[in-house]
């Protein structure tokens, strides 16, 4: 769910589009919407030469070290490249050939720091008490030149000691670390961005043996199997770190995980926790919550996909038995250990970014203090100012995130764990501004199906999962639309050129939401709205996109969507090249026209292909035949590949006819 550059010197014939070799030396100052001259995100000079290592299996404290480390060196010419085997992705790998650098392997990472320390001013020392601090750290590494490090690599490697944050802030009080940096760092900051970045990441520890303790083995999505429910934890008793309990999706396919209310703790019949999911009183239970979120219609917490969650509980010396009682439903999978299963380190990714572009890093959840002190960043910046990263608390956060910088007139682009930005964005790669010829077709009284492909929005996705899926041998069989972020003509203008010049022609990019960076437009100030659109549009014409994929608001009442009204698409159509608008609807039943564009709900059905199928013949039960009907379906880019969407079209005969996205439009529009 989670979503190019402003450039005007264009070839005189309009063809291509250089990118990635017009981004200023230093951060660019003149980013806000008021001049389209400037790239939105900065890029920091072409790479010639690179050494490279892989860091994936270094500790997050070094990886810190060096990714800010990496940051310095790169601002004044890109020469450090990291290869972080994310989840065994190779997407690192995948890309260097495309940086046209010479390329220099080294087995030892940490050799390179001695190789570059002499660019260095220092080191920032981060308090590991206190993991707000490591943003902090980050935001005066790139004030300063200088590396966010431990007191102990400080030593190690004779640094000298530029600020030492041990002892500053409150782990307790986030807002009011973040408080201070507003008012003492960013004075000192650029202005070309804001970096939004998890202080700390959990990593799972090798080898921990989990015992299955309940599974639900049917698809349920409707609470249907919803009762208290009590699970015998004895076997674990007796370890000196307590005892673990996971929570994870029985089905990872579908998005209907495990969701746990009320809970309860016996151990030899005497309560030792009690708490409801989202409260207070969960905290000192709650060991890991990154891949889960609270839901407020049943308090309850969830996880999707491959999200979990983890309690720990302590039982008094010599219990017999321990019982865990707890309100669950839909598709859970529970396991349990004795070992401590994950640990905490620093969260290095995009670092190298945000130092180069002397950014402040911030992590400040939308919500209660933190989401005012985060009100207070975005009204410090000026319209247009991306906030590049992302929100805490999964779904929840990002709709509060996106919605208050909307508010506030700023796009946000989802890059926290986009990596290597310091030499990507640098690259001199040609981008095509050609918008692609739609296949001709008759208007007829068909149902017509256009599928697409979510997340482009999503810088690290276009990075990573998406050059997975778009390498997969069934692509190119059916007619997709693809979203892509038009800012990768800044940040990765090679991954854009390759997907536009490795395009089928079933293959059809289109802008993710909303444009020029993730954003509400119908959050936005009137008085700022067509500055938006206006990027949007320089973009979109400049990387050959003319349709949209978009997101607005979403109403308070019953937590739907609400639909684009005739001011906001009144300001795309006047300034961007807008052949119509999916908007983000998931029930496929709005269908408008304002101010003469065409505007269509997505369809977002789960499941199988199968199941995708039977939904869509439900979907037109009540279709007559005599006119034609039309249907934009949502394909989720975490859970399906080309071959699900191939084994859809497949199942589909008559009277469904399935194409491209530009195509839909066309008719859509001369059905009027």
């Amino acid at each position: 769910m989670r979503n190019v550059s402003r450039r005007t010197f264009l070839r005189a014939n309009g063809a291509v589009l250089a990118a990635g070799v017009l981004g200023a030396q230093l951060p660019a100052t003149a980013h806000a919407l008021g001049s389209t001259s400037t790239p939105m995100l900065p890029s920091f000079g072409r790479a010639t030469h690179l050494d490279v290592a892989g860091v994936g299996a270094l500790h997050g404290y070094d990886q810190l070290l060096l990714t800010t480390l990496q940051g310095v060196v790169n601002r004044e010419q890109p020469r450090l490249y990291f290869d972080f085997a994310f989840e065994d992705s190779g997407a690192d790998r995948t890309w260097l050939s495309s940086t046209g650098a010479d390329v220099t392997e080294h087995d030892d990472p940490l050799a390179l720091f001695d190789r570059y320390r002499h660019e260095i001013g220092g080191a920032i020392l981060h308090d590991p008490g206190v993991p707000d601090s490591v943003n902090v750290a980050t935001t005066l590494a790139g004030i300063e030149g200088a590396v966010a490090a431990t007191a102990e690599q400080a030593e190690k490697y004779g640094l000298k000691i530029i600020e030492d944050l041990r002892g500053r802030f409150d782990a307790a009080d986030p807002a009011a670390t973040y408080r201070w940096q507003l008012e003492h760092l960013f004075p000192r900051c650029s202005d070309v961005l804001v970096a939004g970045l998890p202080p700390t990441r959990t990593v799972e520890i090798e080898g921990v043996k989990w015992r299955e303790v309940a599974r639900e083995k049917e698809r349920i999505r409707d609470r249907s199997n919803r009762e208290v429910r009590t699970l015998d934890l004895s076997a674990e008793l007796g370890g000196d770190d307590g005892v673990f309990l996971r929570f994870q999706d029985s089905f990872e396919d579908d998005g209907w995980g495990a969701s746990v209310g009320e809970v309860a703790v016996l151990a030899d019949g005497t309560e030792i926790a009690a708490f409801t999911p989202g409260t207070d009183a969960e905290e000192p239970f709650l060991f890991s919550s990154d891949g889960s979120a609270v839901s407020s219609e049943i308090p309850s917490r969830f996880c999707d996909g491959g999200g979990y969650f983890v309690y720990r509980f302590e039982a008094p010396p010599g219990t017999k038995k321990l019982e865990f009682r707890a309100d669950m439903f839909n598709q859970f999978l529970v396991t349990a250990t004795t070992a401590k299963p994950t640990r905490v380190e620093p969260f290095p990714y995009f670092r190298d970014y945000a130092v180069a572009a002397q950014a402040m890093t911030v992590w400040l959840p939308p919500s209660g203090e933190t989401g005012d002190v985060l009100d207070e960043v975005f009204a410090e910046l000026a319209p247009g100012t991306p906030y590049t990263g992302w929100f805490s608390n999964d779904v929840a956060g990002e709709w509060g995130g996106v919605d208050r910088a909307s508010q506030h007139g700023v796009p946000v682009v989802p890059a926290d764990f986009y990596m290597n930005g310091t030499v990507h964005a640098g690259v001199g790669a040609e981008i095509s501004d050609r918008v692609p010829k739609a296949p001709a077709a008759d208007l007829r009284n068909r149902v017509y199906l256009t599928l697409t492909v979510g997340e482009g929005d999503n810088v690290q996705y276009c990075q990573r999962h998406m050059r997975e899926l778009w390498d997969h041998t069934d692509r190119g069989k059916v007619p997709v639309n693809w979203t892509v972020s038009p800012l990768l003509a800044d940040i990765g203008p090679a991954l854009l050129a390759h997907y536009q010049r490795t395009a089928t022609a079933n293959d059809l990019l289109i802008c993710g939401p909303s444009g020029a960076g993730y954003s509400y437009a119908g959050a936005w100030p009137a008085d700022i709205l067509d500055r938006y659109t206006e990027l949007t549009g320089h973009y979109m014409r400049h990387t050959g996109i003319d349709l949209v994929y978009a997101y607005n608001p979403r109403t308070e009442e019953d937590d739907g969507w609400i639909p684009f009204d005739e001011r906001v698409v009144a300001s795309y159509r006047d300034h961007a090249p807008v052949r119509g608008i999916i908007q983000s609807w998931e029930s496929g039943d709005l269908q408008i026209r304002p101010a003469g564009v065409p505007v269509i709900g997505n369809f977002s059905p789960t499941g199988s292909a199968a199941e995708y199928h039977e939904s869509l013949l439900a979907h037109i039960g009540d279709w007559d035949g005599n006119s034609p009907m039309f249907i934009a379906g949502a394909i989720n880019a975490w859970n399906w590949t080309p071959g699900d969407i191939a084994e859809l079209a497949g199942l589909l005969g008559d009277p469904f006819e399935l194409v491209r996205g530009d195509t839909f439009f066309t008719l859509l529009d001369e059905a009027g």
